[in-house]
């Protein structure tokens, strides 16, 4: 399943860029899964999601919380707990 994943303020920052598009590895269903699974790709993600207390998450956009399972999620969004307009 691919899935469109935004990142927002200091984590577009920290990866340097605003999103991608991503093939989910089938144990990814959740977005705390989808974070670990991130964080094992490149030591920039780990360093970005290091402190899981400073991020928040939106499932097409809809607020949920990290341990929320996603079933056909075409957008994940993750952003810091005060994001500026």
């Amino acid at each position: 399943m691919q899935v469109q994943i935004l990142y927002f303020a200091g984590l577009r920052e920290m990866l340097g860029k605003d999103g991608e598009t991503v093939e989910l590895p089938s144990d990814a269903r959740s977005p705390l899964q989808l974070i670990h699974w991130l964080q094992r790709r490149d030591p920039v993600y780990a360093a970005a999601f290091g402190d899981l207390e400073k991020i928040k998450c939106a499932v097409d956009q809809t607020i949920t919380g990290l341990e929320v399972p996603f079933e056909e999620a075409t957008e994940i969004a993750f952003f810091p707990p005060v994001t500026g307009g």
